[in-house]
């Protein structure tokens, strides 16, 4: 008797000492910020969200936490609770991922953060206690940390997220491009987040802002699939609804533009939205179960070590093209196989390479209409090689077998190359 209540407060205390659950993605995050600032038709715009293949909002606004989550759950949306304020209770929903707590804090804010997510995984373990964090333009006096390295690191160390989240708007004007900044920004991401084991997400800009233009349907693209091929879990819209309550030229925001407008009227950023994310939720399963190894940058007709440790021996212009430049991000899946995402880095004009992988034969592409693997297919089956295509800021995702483990050396027979 004595030993089975031994027994019994062994368990108790075991369970009392037990971390609470933590957040665990399941799903490739497409979201935005800024739901529909509107109080009238809200079923039918969320409907809409569902529509343009979005699956996460973040915040709440036109009606309460309780009624989004309800209108949220039948269409298969996941929801970021806006939870600013400590003092309001935390709704629950099958809908509901968790609650967003604050948007770009300083390292002072670090300690009271964790403080609050560490009583938000007791009260309502599993659900995600979400931070977005400043980029790596933003300042030392505004990180509260001399480096930008810095910054993530005591953010990790002091709060322990389950996500690590940041915004970064690249400059995209004539004469004035910011993207390798933003490169920057991805590859420091993709770096803490390995390092401690949990992923990431971006914002980026769909929409005029300040001194940040327009962007176009191939820039938004460029922009999504940089921040795949560095390995993110994650990307999200800035904005979906346009800010401000419909006053045009007030604010920071005079143009208005984003996915939808302040009155409530489509963009043509809805459609390509809608036409990205499509493929997005394709690609989903695969992409979460990819680790990121690292992004090369190669521009065609270049010799390059790196190139051929990325699985692709050669990529070459076809004929009197101009050279092309990419980015090439590298992964290793979850099964032992390797996976290439190879980004056309130009926003204006399309590229169309000859490729050759170091295991062509077995090499499959991630299809974007159905999520499925196919065999390659040659684009231009009358040229020698293996010719693929790009559009503008376009990307395409192959799986390759694991390495061999003599991957690289002189006695590696070529792979066959199509007459």
């Amino acid at each position: 008797m004595m030993i089975r209540i031994g027994g019994a407060l062994s368990l108790l205390v075991l369970s009392l000492c037990a971390e609470p659950a933590r957040f665990v993605q399941d799903r490739f995050a497409i979201g935005f910020w800024v739901p529909p600032r509107t109080t009238q038709n809200l079923p039918e715009r969320y409907r809409e969200i569902r529509d343009a293949h979005f699956n996460l909002v973040i915040g709440t606004a036109g009606f309460t936490a309780e009624e989004q989550l309800r209108v949220c759950e039948p269409l298969g949306l996941k929801v970021l609770v806006d939870a600013e304020d400590p003092s309001k209770p935390l709704p629950e929903s099958p809908a509901c991922w968790g609650y967003s707590l604050a948007d770009e804090p300083g390292t002072a804010a670090f300690p009271s953060l964790a403080s609050r997510v560490a009583t938000l995984r007791t009260q309502r373990p599993g659900r995600l206690a979400y931070i977005n964090l400043f980029p790596n333009y933003a300042t030392p006096t505004q990180w509260g940390a001399p480096q930008y390295a810095e910054y993530l690191k005591r953010f990790i160390e002091t709060v322990k997220p389950d996500v690590l989240s940041m915004d970064h708007y690249p400059l995209i004007r004539p004469g004035d491009d910011s993207r390798g900044e933003y490169l920057k920004n991805l590859e420091s991401m993709r770096k803490h987040s390995v390092a401690a084991g949990i992923p990431f997400w971006n914002f980026f800009h769909s929409m005029p802002f300040g001194d940040r233009m327009d962007p176009t349907e191939a820039q938004i693209r460029w922009m999504i699939h940089a921040s795949i091929a560095h390995g993110s879990k994650g990307v999200m819209y800035f904005c979906y609804w346009t800010p401000g309550q419909g006053n045009a030229g007030s604010g920071e925001f005079p143009k208005g533009g984003a996915l939808v407008t302040a009155e409530g009227l489509k963009t043509r950023h809805y459609d390509e939205a809608r036409r990205i994310n499509a493929g997005l939720q394709q690609w989903g399963p695969v992409l979460m179960r990819l680790t990121g190894d690292g992004v090369l940058r190669h521009t065609t007709g270049n010799a390059s070590p790196e190139l051929t440790r990325s699985g692709i021996r050669s990529l070459d212009r076809v004929g009197s093209d101009p050279e092309s430049t990419f980015l090439i991000g590298t992964f290793h899946h979850a099964d032992g196989r390797r996976a290439v995402l190879l980004l056309n880095h130009n926003m204006a004009y399309t590229a169309w390479p000859t490729v050759l992988f170091d295991s062509e034969p077995e090499v499959r592409e991630v299809s974007r209409d159905d999520g499925l693997e196919h065999p390659l297919q040659d684009d231009s089956p009358e040229l020698r090689g293996l010719q693929l295509s790009f559009g503008a800021g376009d990307a395409r995702l192959f799986l390759l077998p694991p390495a061999r483990a003599d991957a690289g050396q002189e006695s590696n027979p070529p792979p066959k190359t199509r007459p």
